[in-house]
């Protein structure tokens, strides 16, 4: 689950970022493994959304 919000996460602060528009080949199969672990738990998507916001909230702080 961590490599899934760090997937999710780094695209976040990619796009807000604007460091790439498109997605990369990898990212789209490497997600593609994780589309067994989002069939077998319907919640996991919004557990791993969740904690990439707030990973990439954390990084974003300015203190």
């Amino acid at each position: 689950m961590e490599e899934l919000v760090a997937e999710l996460g780094a695209g976040y602060l990619c796009a807000e970022l604007g460091i790439a528009t498109e997605p990369r080949a990898e990212h789209a199969q490497y997600v593609t493994h994780w589309l067994n672990v989002l069939k077998a738990d319907k919640r996991a998507i919004f557990t791993a959304a969740s904690k990439a916001a707030q990973a990439a909230a954390f990084l974003r702080r300015d203190d």
